[in-house]
């Protein structure tokens, strides 16, 4: 794969550099319907313990979580994936405490985010951010898996199976990423959620949350591998998809 590599401080990229957001391929290859993987999850685990993606084909939403890759199935269930299996998108860290606090009282998905906003440093580097404990109220979807010819993601999308959790324990794993990322990553928050028995979960639609635990993580750096396959190469990416559109339909 092709290596690209923004940076604050102007060092080479390693895989045990911890302080890195690692990324594999675009959000924009993802909603231009390139969905052939390109890198196996045990080579993804080396670049992090933590974060989100998809699986080869779009079978199912990726969740990273202490160093573990799960995959939320079409139907909602969460299993552990094999180190062979592959992805075409996924981005994933070193998860490290860089500050943490505890919320109480009662707050919707958009709420949260502006909450988020107010506890960040600066909107311009991306943060993984992990929110654990009581959610009163959570909504997820999964995407099935996809044969080819394939459909781009806002098609595949309007027939999302979505699932609703009540009073439920579980983690929120995900990132904000700056506006100017679009279409290499989904400007903004991306969650996506797993209960703590890792029994089911998916990409977060909507939430209240009762009582959490925040725990946010900057990554001033940024490592991005491109594919080199031809369906990539040959592929117009002139025209553009809006990423924040489609993550919160």
């Amino acid at each position: 794969m092709l290596g690209f590599l923004i940076s604050a401080h102007g060092y080479l990229y390693s895989a045990d550099q911890r302080d890195v957001l690692f990324q594999v391929s675009t959000i924009g290859s993802l909603l231009k319907g390139l969905y052939d993987g390109n890198m196996s999850c045990g080579e993804l685990k080396q670049h992090g313990d933590f974060g989100l993606g998809t699986f080869d084909h779009l079978d199912g939403e990726m969740i990273v979580v202490d160093g573990m890759v799960f995959k939320i199935r079409s139907d909602g269930k969460a299993l552990p994936v094999p180190d062979g299996i592959t992805t075409p998108f996924a981005v994933v860290t070193f998860f490290d405490r860089d500050s943490s606090m505890v919320l109480e009282r009662p707050m919707d998905y958009v709420n949260l985010q502006h909450f988020l906003d107010t506890s960040i440093q600066t909107r311009n580097i991306p943060y993984a951010l992990k929110i654990e404990g009581k959610f009163t109220y959570m909504k997820t979807r999964s995407v099935p898996k996809q044969n080819k010819p394939y459909l781009p993601l806002v098609e595949v999308i309007k027939v999302q199976p979505v699932f609703q959790f009540r009073d439920v324990p579980g983690v929120m794993v995900g990132f904000r990423s700056p506006d100017y990322l679009e279409g290499v990553n989904v400007p903004g928050y991306h969650f996506h959620f797993i209960t703590d028995d890792r029994s089911a979960g998916g990409h977060v639609l909507e939430c209240l949350i009762e009582r959490v635990i925040i725990t946010i993580d900057g990554t001033p750096n940024f490592f991005m591998a491109l594919p080199e396959d031809d369906t990539f190469f040959q592929t117009d990416f002139g025209e553009k998809a809006n990423a924040a559109g489609i993550k919160m339909e």
